[in-house]
This record gives C-alpha cells, sequence and structure tokens, in this order.
C-alpha cells in the first residue's frame, strides 16, 4: 500500500515537473517570437523612419517663413533712404525700406543666428561701387517685396571690396538669402546679380535681372520654388556649388550658361534657355564636394535653344538622368555627358523629334564628321586643333572633335573670408537702427 502510493506520487510529481517543462517550452518559443516580431517591427520602423527622415530633408529646403510671402510688419521699423547714408542693422527684426536713394547700402551685421526680414516697399537704390543690400552677419536674411510694389537696385561701376572680400553684388550675402514676396524687384549689375555664400531660396515675387555676370550666385545651393525670373547674363543665369534645384516658378534665361552647378536637378516648373555656350551644365564647383556631376529631370517644361557652335543643351561631367518633364531641345549638340544618360520617363524632343534614349552627341575627338567629312584628327595635334575635321564614323554632321571633357566653366567668384566691417564709408553718414521684434 505505501508502496503504491509512492509510485502515485512520484508519478504525479514527475508529471508535473514534465507540464512545468513543456510550458517553459512553450513560454521560450512564445517570448522567442515576440522578440523575433519586435525586432521585425523595429526594422521596418527603421526603414519608415529613414525614408521619412530623407523625404523630410527633402521637404526641409524650404521653411514656413521661407514660403510666406507676405511679412508681419505690425512692429516693423520703417526706414526710408537717404543719399549717402548707409543704413545699418544690427538686430533681428523685420524692416520696412522705402524711397529712393543713390550711394547708400543697407548692412546688416546682426548676431548669427538672428533672422531678419527686409521688406522692400517701392524701394529704389543706386550705387557706384557698393552693393545695395550687403550682409556681413545673420543666420538667414528674408528679402520680401510687397503686393504691387516696385523695386529697383543697381551698381553702375566696379565693385570696391571689403578689406579680402571681393563685394561683386548688387545683393550680396555671407549668409543665407530668401527673395520672396509679391511685388516685383529688378536688379542691374556691373558684375554679378545676387550673390550669397551659403544658400539663395526664390519662393516667389517677379524679378529682372540683367547682369554683366552671374544673375544668382551661390556658394553652396540655388532653390527656386516659385516666383517669375526673367534673366539676362554675360556668364550664368543660375550658379550654385552644390546644388542648384529648380521646384517651381517661370524662369526664362539668356546668358552663355544658364544653370550650372555639381548637381542640377530640375523637378517642376517652366524654364526657358537660350545660351551660347551650355543650356544646363554639371560639373564640380566645389573643392570639397563629393557629388558625382549629374543633371536630373524628373518634372517640368525645360525648354533649351543653343547657339551654333561647340554648345551643349545638357552637358554633364558626369552623369544625366531624366525620369519626367517635357523636355525640348533645338540645338546642334542635344547631350554631352562623360558618366551615364538614362531615359525612364518623361517627353524628350530634339530638334522636333522625340527621342526614346539619350545618347551622346560626341565623344572624343573627330567622331562627328557627316558624309564626305575628312580623316579623324590625329592625336598628336590635339592640342593645337581639338580634333580632327570629323570622319567618316558619322553621327552629327558637320563638325569637327572637340575633347572629352569641356572644362570651360566659369569658378565662384568672390573671397570668402574677410572681416566683418562695413564697406567703406568716406564721404558718407551712417545710420543705425535696430529693432526688439523677435522674427
Amino acid at each position: 500500500m505505501k508502496a503504491s502510493i509512492g509510485t502515485k506520487i512520484t508519478a504525479t510529481a514527475m508529471a508535473a515537473a514534465l507540464s512545468l517543462s513543456l510550458v517553459a517550452c512553450g513560454s521560450s518559443e512564445s517570448a522567442s517570437s515576440k522578440q523575433s516580431s519586435q525586432a521585425q517591427s523595429t526594422s521596418n520602423t527603421t526603414a519608415v523612419s529613414t525614408q521619412a527622415s530623407t523625404n523630410s530633408t527633402e521637404a526641409a529646403n524650404y521653411t514656413d517663413r521661407d514660403m510666406e510671402q507676405t511679412a508681419d510688419t505690425s512692429s516693423a521699423k520703417t526706414i526710408t533712404l537717404a543719399n549717402d547714408g548707409n543704413v545699418d542693422i544690427t538686430e533681428e527684426g523685420v524692416y520696412v525700406i522705402t524711397g529712393t536713394a543713390t550711394n547708400t547700402t543697407i548692412r546688416v551685421n546682426a548676431d548669427s543666428q538672428a533672422k531678419v526680414q527686409l521688406v522692400l516697399d517701392n524701394a529704389n537704390i543706386t550705387n557706384t561701387s557698393m552693393p545695395a543690400i550687403y550682409v556681413l552677419s545673420a543666420d538667414k536674411v528674408f528679402v520680401t517685396t510687397t503686393s504691387g510694389s516696385t523695386n529697383k537696385l543697381e551698381v553702375t561701376g566696379t565693385f570696391a571690396a571689403d578689406g579680402e572680400t571681393s563685394l561683386d553684388g548688387v545683393i550680396f550675402s555671407k549668409d543665407d538669402l530668401v527673395l520672396n514676396g509679391l511685388g516685383t524687384l529688378s536688379i542691374t549689375s556691373s558684375d554679378h546679380g545676387i550673390v550669397s555664400k551659403d544658400d539663395v531660396k526664390v519662393t516667389g515675387g517677379t524679378y529682372q535681372l540683367s547682369v554683366k555676370g552671374d544673375a544668382i550666385q551661390a556658394n553652396d545651393g540655388a532653390y527656386v520654388a516659385d516666383g517669375t525670373l526673367n534673366i539676362t547674363a554675360t556668364t550664368d543665369g543660375i550658379q550654385a556649388g552644390e546644388r542648384a534645384q529648380i521646384d517651381g516658378g517661370t524662369l526664362k534665361i539668356q546668358s552663355a550658361e544658364g544653370i550650372e552647378s555639381t548637381y542640377v536637378q530640375v523637378n517642376g516648373g517652366t524654364i526657358d534657355i537660350t545660351a551660347s555656350d551650355d543650356g544646363i551644365n554639371a560639373t564640380t564647383k566645389s573643392e570639397t564636394s563629393t557629388q558625382t556631376p549629374t543633371i536630373e529631370i524628373t518634372g517640368g517644361d525645360v525648354t533649351i535653344s543653343m547657339g551654333a557652335g561647340d554648345t551643349d543643351a545638357l552637358d554633364a561631367n558626369g552623369n544625366i538622368y531624366i525620369s519626367g518633364g517635357n523636355v525640348n531641345i533645338t540645338g546642334q549638340f542635344a547631350f554631352d555627358f562623360d558618366g551615364k544618360g538614362e531615359l525612364t520617363g518623361g517627353t524628350v524632343t530634339v530638334n522636333g523629334e522625340q527621342i526614346t534614349s539619350i545618347t551622346n552627341s560626341m565623344m572624343g575627338g573627330g567622331m562627328g564628321g557627316g558624309t564626305g567629312g575628312g580623316q579623324m584628327g590625329d592625336p598628336s595635334q590635339m592640342d593645337q586643333q581639338m580634333g580632327g575635321q570629323g570622319g567618316p564614323m558619322g553621327g552629327h554632321g558637320g563638325q569637327g572633335g572637340r575633347p572629352m571633357q569641356d572644362n570651360a566653366s566659369s569658378s565662384n567668384s568672390g573671397n570668402t573670408t574677410g572681416s566683418n566691417s562695413g564697406g567703406s564709408t568716406s564721404g558718407k553718414t551712417s545710420t543705425s537702427v535696430s529693432s526688439s521684434v523677435q522674427a
């Protein structure tokens, strides 16, 4: 009897142990499955977050204030321009500029975190040698035109230097610039029009630029979200060191090169370029850039009319990608690239004929001859004659060879160093203006 009871107790204990083991095993599998699920969820979340971060970065090109076309002037300081009198702005705030003056510079020399908004309300400045607006220090400066206003900024003579800084733009900034508003701004220059040693963004307004240098020059990025730009420039319409990005607006450019940067991206807008060198050129413009020079067109309406001679509508010392939009090219040479040329979307027309792939107009010396062309260029004579007179290898007839890479692009001008002192004030009065209003 005792043995039977002991046997039952032992069996019961063993069953309980087995049950606990199975439960533990199940719990372990459940925990493992849960951890795996959590890991997968974390992986998915990370992927989504990374994508969101990328999209956010693109969207962050323009802040809400960048896109706002009217300024809050309820607490603004009003400045009436006077001849031969500089206006010094040293604090963050909103400043309404009005009146007509000669040899007057609006100088912004504020804290490096300050946001300053200059509201042009029928303001006219004509200078001989100094910028009309000179930003020495700020986080960002907005140049905003009021609704219905007509504003004019002009420099007629040779620009003077400010210490070691070459001042070569009617609007010259060492920090970020945003141009917006509902009015019109005309800029005329003996050199460049708008120069920033950081970014330039145009998000609204109407602009007439007639310059002997570059119309818009940015050391880092040049961005256009909206607005109307009519540009006549001797060198470049828009030049940026790292990136030129067109997301909207209406641009009409007549220049040697229409748009030039290391990376040129067109996502929208209406762009009409008439150029005598390159319509859009991607070439390394920044010594610190690690990007491959690229032209990327994802949308918009792009019309490029090229002058005669050795000119290219789209010229990249790297890649050309077209995935959307409408591109209409008129000229002898449509594409010149050293890397990839890919057409995956959009409509591309060259001299009235729609194309379905991108091919180099010319590659190397002497490969572009037409019927009856001469022999290929002698490589030993390349330095003297830049290729032969064309040859039997066909292609676009008529013109002889040229080097594999076009290095005729201009470089950024202007010294980015220099002191934060104002320009020459000889013979001028200086008015210091500040505002305690937070912008």
